[in-house]
């Protein structure tokens, strides 16, 4: 199956300076050792046809220190108009997620959706938690030099409207994961009240 190129976590045409990449996954993966750099290879059941194991069965790595926390553009490779992202607020490497997007009402996009109503369309609410599920992803040593790309989008909901001037607060966690491929789900809110739900699939290539 080739994934859709038009929504995918990670940009094909993009390439990310590598140092920089490295400078940000570095104090990450200072932070985690031993079993919790465990192979992705490992996470496989043969047992089970090869099937993804629960994330639940993986090493639990630390949450990474708030002084520690990369910005997103350390860990993806999105720049903008393409970074849905403003912030990461906490991390668990290979688990899950939070962070934001801040919205100022300049973005491109408004202008044309809707002129007179400007309204964030919903699937750019699936991108950035798309996007912060890759920072999840990425944040564990064992996925360096991997490039998550969207496999689909499962039981997407939308509730509420987000405007210009919102700040859409994102969580993400990863349900499944192994060597090639993996699956999370993903909330939206903004000021508490949610704007989207949806279930996350991604297959894991190499950059």
């Amino acid at each position: 199956m080739r994934p859709e190129s038009a929504h995918t976590i990670h940009s094909r045409t993009h390439v990310p300076d590598s140092n920089a990449n490295e400078a940000g996954t570095g104090n990450i993966q200072a932070h985690l050792g031993g079993e919790n750099t465990k192979n992705p290879a490992d996470c496989i059941n043969p047992a089970n046809g090869g099937k993804p194991v629960p994330a639940s069965e993986l090493p639990a790595p630390a949450s990474v220190p708030v002084s520690a926390l990369p910005a997103p553009e350390d860990v993806l490779p999105h720049r903008p108009p393409f970074l849905f992202l403003t912030a990461i607020t906490y991390l668990v490497p290979g688990k899950e997620a939070r962070g934001n997007w801040q919205l100022t009402g300049d973005e491109y996009f408004f202008t044309g959706h809707f002129p007179g109503r400007p309204t964030l369309p919903g699937v750019l609410i699936v991108e950035s938690l798309a996007q912060l599920g890759a920072v999840a992803v990425l944040g564990h040593p064992s996925y360096k030099g991997k490039l998550p790309l969207f496999g689909g989008i499962d039981k997407a909901r939308f509730r509420n409207q987000v405007l210009p001037g919102d700040r859409l607060e994102l969580e993400v966690s990863l349900d499944h994961l192994s060597a090639r491929s993996g699956r999370g789900h993903g909330i939206a809110t903004v000021t508490g009240k949610l704007a989207c739900q949806t279930g996350l699939l991604f297959v894991l290539a190499s950059r």
